[in-house]
Parts: structure tokens; C-alpha cells; sequence
């Protein structure tokens, strides 16, 4: 929170895909859901956004040494919370109830909806756990 009615969302890297971005210059408005562990309720935030690549606060939004690139900045229009119901009949946080081995892993869906040229193998490496963990920032 930049102020009482600004947002600044860093951006880390990622998947290298400037989609979301794309669609902002296109179209400013957009609608953040915030989900925190533990609790049912989500907050939703509606605003216009835009880009930055460099603002006095980026100095704040450094992570392990690494600077941001880019920030996204949300003006806000709405802001709410939604009804927790959904979240307690799936019961999200009840690691219990979780059954990761019912779905197929990332890289065999990944494999199954995109033409890539890397194997399964390879696939499964790219988005093991310690991979991941590596590249966060």
C-alpha cells in the first residue's frame, strides 16, 4: 500500500509472459483477489492500473537484494471482501482433505496443452519444487 487508495504490485520474475501486462495497456481496469492462509475471506480490490519502471518506492520493494523491474500500480476504485462460503465447502485450508495425487502434474498438463520441444523429463525438472525455490527472486 502506497497510500489509502494506491497499490503497488512488484514485479519478481516469472514465467517470462508479458500477457497480464499487455492487457493493462489495453485495458486499465482490473480486479485483484487476495487470498490469505487460514482465513475463508477474500479481498478484492477494483481499480485502473498502469506501469511503472522506476519510482522512489522501488527502493522499498527490494527482495534478497534484487530490485524490481517494473511495478504495477493500482488506483482503487472498489474495495471489498467476498463471502467465505466458497472457501469453507472446499475446505482450501485443510490440508487433510488435500488429494494432489488425483490431478496429473504441472508438467504433464503443461506437456498435454502446449507445443513445446522439451520432454516430459525435462518438463518435470523445470518445475520441480527446487527449481522453483531457486528462481523466486
Amino acid at each position: 500500500m502506497l497510500d489509502d487508495t494506491t497499490v503497488a504490485i512488484a514485479e519478481r520474475p516469472g514465467n517470462r509472459r508479458a500477457d497480464g501486462y499487455v492487457n493493462v495497456l489495453a485495458n486499465p481496469h482490473v480486479g485483484i483477489i487476495s487470498m490469505i492462509p487460514g482465513r475463508n475471506e477474500t479481498l478484492r480490490i477494483n481499480g485502473r492500473a498502469r506501469l511503472v519502471r522506476d519510482a522512489p518506492f522501488f527502493d522499498d520493494l527490494v527482495v534478497r537484494g534484487r530490485r524490481p523491474i517494473l511495478a504495477l500500480l493500482v488506483d482503487i476504485d472498489q474495495i471489498f471482501f467476498h463471502c467465505p462460503k466458497a472457501f469453507m465447502r472446499s475446505q482450501l485450508w485443510e490440508p487433510e482433505t488435500w488429494r494432489a495425487e488425483a490431478l496429473p502434474s504441472l508438467a504433464t498438463l503443461a506437456k498435454a496443452v502446449q507445443d513445446t520441444p522439451e520432454t516430459l523429463e525435462e518438463l518435470e525438472e523445470h518445475y520441480a519444487p527446487a527449481n522453483y525455490s531457486r528462481l523466486l527472486y
